[in-house]
Formats: structure tokens, sequence, C-alpha cells
């Protein structure tokens, strides 16, 4: 069985929607509507090219107005809860494309159909063309939606206007100037609910990486008034503090790198197959006579197709590190994945201590 997100558009998917759609969309086809989605395209197409697909040919079976077809994607989705057809989430957000492709011009019944849908099948991406059309609507609309009763509508209000949400299209004028998001932020940052709250970290993380200084400012006048607005706190600031910005590393309690010593960094193998995991071993020396609370990684150094090398940093762990020698033990795998290639040659990796690299050593990487 194939483990492809766009495999999750299969046959049988598509035979369950259309049952449920013929006995809610009365145009309907189903043998037309497989005709035109699974043309010569179709396989070549990857998740979200899928999804805007599937949403081009079910509205091939709606109505031209979006006002006639609003509530028949409503239908839609209450008849799918009747079902049971639920925990496919994913899969039907080509719902929400839908309102993206037919409803920009119809601000009023698409916001009102994204709200109702939005607990069933998530609209974060839906919104966003909204957000660059009707900026001030918008604004307006995603406060009220943080005070709204469902747990998913809040969400939407957090999620739907994030700068940089992965997979989606960015929204400029919110990078620029993130201010308006920041109401909505302060509403939900104590949410009974993690997954809002885990929306608002993600919100404050797309922000630091251009505003870095607000968010720390934000973020330290929320310290300590509530323990899951610490955990929102801290969730939303994991790239300064891979970064190793100072001001974070502060914030949270991590001793300076100076307090700390790096004697020896050890790699094993070396060379390393690819395919096979390297140990490594460094020890480090707390030079104060109390614990230091330390936050561990180390940096590998990849060998790029134009002889270039390219770090990227993993997590190794947040602990307080005794007075005197630490010893210390990691293992990285060298195994092929789908997102890295390899590249046989000389590679490098380092240690980083609260953000500061102490120590890099070279190691040979072979095919």
């Amino acid at each position: 069985m194939s483990t492809a997100l766009k495999d999750l558009y299969s046959k049988a998917f598509f035979a369950e929607f259309s049952e449920v759609a013929a006995a809610v969309v009365p145009a309907f086809d189903q043998e037309v509507f497989n005709q035109e989605l699974f043309d010569e395209t179709w396989e070549s197409r990857e998740l979200k090219d899928r999804m805007a697909r599937t949403a081009e040919v079910s509205s091939l079976f709606l109505p031209v107005l979006f006002r006639e077809t609003a509530p028949l994607i409503c239908a839609l989705v209450d008849a799918l809860k009747a079902q049971n057809i639920t925990g496919k989430s994913l899969e039907y957000m080509f719902l929400p494309a839908i309102i993206e492709q037919r409803g920009l011009q119809d601000l009023k019944n698409s916001l009102a159909t994204m709200e109702y849908i939005t607990s069933y099948t998530s609209c974060e991406f839906a919104i966003r063309p909204f957000f660059l059309k009707y900026p001030e609507e918008l604004h307006q609309q995603v406060i009220r939606w943080a005070r709204d009763p469902d747990h998913h509508v809040r969400r939407l209000a957090s999620e739907g206007c994030r700068p940089r949400l992965p997979w989606a299209i960015a929204i400029p004028h919110l990078k620029k100037d993130p201010s308006p998001i920041l109401p909505v932020l302060e509403i939900l940052r104590d949410d009974p609910e993690l997954y809002v709250r885990r929306s608002v970290a993600n919100n404050l993380n797309d922000i630091s990486k251009d505003h870095p200084g607000l968010v720390l400012q934000l973020v330290s006048s929320w310290k300590g008034q509530h323990a899951d607005v610490d955990w929102v706190i801290k969730h939303a600031c994991r790239t300064l503090l891979k970064q190793g910005v100072p001001e974070a590393m502060y914030l949270f309690g991590f001793a300076k790198p100076n307090q700390v010593e790096l004697l020896s960094l050890e790699l094993s193998p070396n060379p390393i197959q690819i395919g096979e995991s390297m140990t490594f071993n460094f020890s480090l020396v707390n030079k104060g006579k109390s614990n230091l609370l330390l936050r561990l990684e180390y940096g590998v150094y990849f060998l790029l197709a134009n002889g270039s090398l390219s770090r990227k940093v993993f997590f190794i762990s947040e602990r307080p590190i005794p007075p005197g020698i630490n010893r210390i033990e990691k293992k990285h795998a060298f195994r092929p994945i789908t997102t890295r290639t390899y590249y046989p040659g000389a590679q490098a990796l380092s240690i980083i201590v609260n953000g500061k690299e102490l120590k890099k050593e070279g190691f040979l990487l072979v095919g």
C-alpha cells in the first residue's frame, strides 16, 4: 500500500464521496465525475494539486452562483457526518478549496460557509486569498472567531492568519506588519484547547522569523502567567532558540556558553558508509559550582551537489548539567530518506551549546 500523501485520494475514497454527493447534489453524476477527475494528468499531480483538481471537478455539478453553492457544501458536510465519515479532514479539504475557487467575490457567504464546515475539515488554506482581497474585513472576522464557542473556529482564527503557513500562500502584508494578528493571539494564548494553543505558538513562530524582537517582547510580557501560556511561549520561540538568539536563551534560563567548556569530540566510525549510523561522544565541563541549564544540539554539515556544505541543526536535549565533567553520547543515522540526497565526500559534525557552536570535527561519508 502506498504511503504517499497524494494517494489518500484513492478510487475507494472517491467512491465513498460520490455516494454521498449523489444523494445531496441533484446534478452530481458519478460516471462523469470519475471521467473528468482521472484524466491523463492525475497520476502526475501531488497532494495539493489533486485537492485543487477535485474541487474544480466537483464544481462542475454545483450552481454557478456561490450563494446557491454554499448551502450545498454545508449539506455535504452534514451528510458526511451523518454517515460517520470522520477522520478524513485532510482529504476533504477540497471542500474549502471550492470556497476558495468559487466564493472570492462573495465574502459574506464564503465566511459563513467556512465557519460552518471548519469543524469537519479545516479552512486554513482556503481563507488566505480572502486575507489578500479583504484584509480589513478578515482581521475583524478572525477577532470574532477567536471568541467562538467552537474550538475549531477559534483555531481557524489563528491558523488562517499565520504569515508563513506551510503548504499555503503567504500573506505579505502580515509578514511585513504582523500587528493585526496580535489581538487574536492575545485572546487565544490561554485557550482551554491545546489544539488552539499550538496554533498560537506556530503563528508566533512564523512571526519570529521576520520580527524576532517583537515576539521576544510579547512573550516576555506573557511569561509566568500560566503553565499553558508558558508552554505556548516556549514552543513559539523554538526557531529563535535553534538560531541561538541570546535574548531567547536568557528568557528561558539557559546559561551563557562561556560557563561551559567542551573538551573532546569523537566520531565513530570515520569514514562512515551511507546507510550506517555514526556514534559521536563529547565531554562538557561545567566550570561553575552549581547546575547549569543547557540546550544541547548538534549540526551536520552536509555536502551538497555543488560542492558546498550546508549545516542542519538537530536537537539533543535540554537539561541541567552538574559541575565537573559530563560525558554525552549520541547517534546520527545516514540512512536514505526522501527529503535528503547524500553526496559522498568530506563533511563535518559540530556540537552546539546554548546556541553557540563550540567544536567541529570533519568526517568522510562514503557511498
